[in-house]
């Protein structure tokens, strides 16, 4: 698959800016996120930043649990509006989200997907190919990253689990098969077990990964691929008093998971730029409103690798998941 445009972030942002301000003023945008969550907190704190700089109105709406069921009928509320021209989200299903997402974009929406994609994410030649863009994390890589961290953080070996969320879902589908790939193909001597499905519940993913730490106990580390996952999973150590003695590899910096790592509990905690995400998908959509034409079907915003070592330095810090003032 292709990668993201070979221009910067940095200078996506600059032209985008200088070309979408004198349209912008004559759309409006629905901003459709996964769930509440600090991720999708810091998101929106960027949809709503672009917003304010290009003069654009947008309306939130989001979903109070993971999943269709509750993502579908918000979407065609947004949709029946009939004042919105694009909708900014991030599907919760790969596949069963493309139909409402159709339907939207035939009913005159343009859609911009961030954090996570539809079919295979390939929107130039894939199975799904209305979206404007895809904006987010290349999360195979993520999950390639999370796996040398944990494999160093237990020194090569042991037995290790990955708990998640939601299956069928684009973001950590990806960080469990990078994930996997690297263990099996670089570190012999890890065992990985696992992954159980929390459906975005962190008092779930915390009595999971207990189970697991009581049938396996010798288990040396744990990687949890979201919020939630990576909250529950170091409660879990934690309640169990095994902080320093099983390692967790956090997938999103939220503030839950710095201070585990101050606990000697999470060893690696991968940030995403969700508000780089945000922001730049209403450029996409003010850029397209001014006509255009040669927006790269997909963006990787990269990470920021947190550790014991360098989370007190500013330039890293500023990476952590901040949803107030």
């Amino acid at each position: 698959m292709r990668r993201a445009s070979t221009m910067t972030a940095a200078l996506l942002g600059t032209l985008l800016l200088s070309t979408a301000a004198a349209s912008a003023a004559d759309i409006k945008i629905g901003f459709l996120p996964g769930v509440v969550d600090p991720f999708y907190q810091v998101m929106q704190l960027g949809v709503e930043a672009a917003a304010k700089d290009l003069g654009i109105e947008v309306v939130t709406q989001v979903p109070p649990t993971w999943g269709v069921e509750a993502q579908t009928p918000i979407l065609d509320a947004l949709v029946a509006r009939g004042d919105l021209n694009y909708i900014i989200t991030a599907p919760t299903d790969k596949d069963q989200m493309v139909a409402p997402l159709q339907a939207a974009l035939d009913a005159g929406i343009k859609i911009i997907t961030v954090d996570t994609f539809l079919g295979d994410g390939d929107y130039a030649n894939g199975p799904v190919t209305f979206p404007i863009s895809y904006i987010g994390s290349d999360n195979v890589e993520g999950g390639r990253i999370s796996a040398r961290g944990l494999a160093k953080a237990i020194g090569g070996k042991g037995t290790v689990y990955i708990n998640s969320t939601n299956p069928n879902v684009s973001s950590v589908e990806g960080r469990e098969q990078g994930f996997a790939e690297v263990m099996k193909n670089e570190f012999p001597d890890i065992k990985v077990i696992g992954p159980d499905y929390n459906l975005d519940d962190q008092n779930k993913a915390a009595q999971q990964t207990a189970a697991v730490l009581e049938q396996n106990p010798d288990l040396a580390g744990v990687f949890g691929t979201n919020v939630f996952s990576a909250g529950g999973a170091g409660n879990a150590v934690v309640n169990a008093g095994l902080g320093g003695h099983v390692q967790v590899v956090a997938y999103d910096a939220t503030a839950e998971a710095i201070e585990l790592m101050g606990k000697g509990v999470v060893s690696l905690v991968l940030a995403q730029k969700p508000f780089d995400m945000g922001y730049m998908a209403v450029q996409f959509a003010a850029a397209d409103a001014a006509g255009v034409t040669s927006l790269p079907k997909r963006v990787e915003t990269g990470f920021a690798i947190l550790d014991k070592d360098n989370v007190t330095d500013p330039n890293f810090a500023r990476f952590i998941y901040k949803t107030g003032n």
